[in-house]
């Protein structure tokens, strides 16, 4: 369980932190870089926390050989069918100008490619993520006109906002079933200090000593830290979790360690931003 919370608590979540850095005045370059990181380590956590689930679940310790095959078979298999995926929408959005059609390609590709990654055992999460990166590359400036373009950045804008909506509702509504007791509330501040120092480790340092060979501006490391808020995914995924009593107890360090990136980051990461940041 330990294992699974270090997978679920570490996809982070950039839709907050993307405006606050708009209206900060941070540069693109970090921009992108966050978003980025978010992209791919939404999918490669899923990918972790399934794995082990199925472990828990399943009552088996694979080996380390079974286990990388495992990982490997799922991120793998997930990137490739993601690069397929993304090649034969490209090809159908190239054949035809419609906007409407366009638009209704797009969507069905995410449902049932989704679907179909599922059936063949591989990452969906990380399939989407390398389609969309195809699609809205290559797709967006080969494919398309600027009409479908502007359509379909509405379209998926409109989707964005209403699925990250519901989600939040949903989340809201489940904490008001979730107890804490003293030992969880100390336990959720010790894991809010670890998810903080482990950014640090993992992302912080790295990006403060590749900061010009990466492009990124000066005090960027800062923000890259600060910034990493955790939000639905984890939740999502704690919620996933079997019913019992451990079950309880990571639903809970999830809801501290997501509420405090929320309140306490999210509020403070344009000062951050404004601070540290050198154009």
């Amino acid at each position: 369980y330990c294992l699974l919370f270090g997978a679920l608590i570490s996809p982070t979540d950039p839709i907050a932190v993307m405006g606050i850095l708009k209206s900060a005045g941070a540069p693109k370059e970090l921009e992108l870089v966050i978003a980025g990181e978010s992209l791919f380590n939404d999918g490669v956590g899923v990918v972790i926390f399934s794995l082990l689930l199925g472990m828990l679940l399943s009552g088996v310790t694979p080996t380390a050989g079974q286990a990388f095959e495992l990982l490997l078979h799922e991120a793998g298999g997930g990137l490739l069918f993601g690069l397929a995926l993304g090649y034969v929408t490209f090809r159908l959005l190239k054949s035809v100008d419609s906007y409407q059609v366009e638009v209704l390609l797009t969507l069905a590709a995410v449902p049932g490619g989704y679907a179909f990654a599922s059936k063949l055992h591989v990452s969906g999460p990380l399939a989407m993520v390398v389609a969309g990166l195809i699609i809205g590359n290559h797709g967006r400036a080969l494919a398309m006109s600027d009409t479908t373009r502007r359509y379909l950045d509405m379209f998926w804008e409109l989707i964005d906002e209403i699925l990250n909506a519901t989600l939040f509702v949903l989340i809201g509504m489940e904490i008001l079933l979730v107890t804490f007791s003293l030992n969880e509330l100390v336990a959720a501040a010790v894991a809010v200090s670890v998810t903080l120092l482990a950014r640090l480790l993992t992302v912080g340092l790295p990006a403060r000593f590749l900061q010009r060979a990466i492009n990124l501006p000066l005090g960027s490391w800062k923000v890259l830290t600060w910034g990493g808020l955790r939000g639905g995914i984890s939740v999502a995924l704690a919620l996933s979790l079997p019913p019992g009593p451990e079950r309880d107890t990571v639903v809970a360090l999830t809801y501290g360690v997501v509420v405090f990136s929320i309140l306490v980051q999210g509020l403070s990461i344009g000062h951050v931003t404004r601070k540290s940041v050198t154009q």
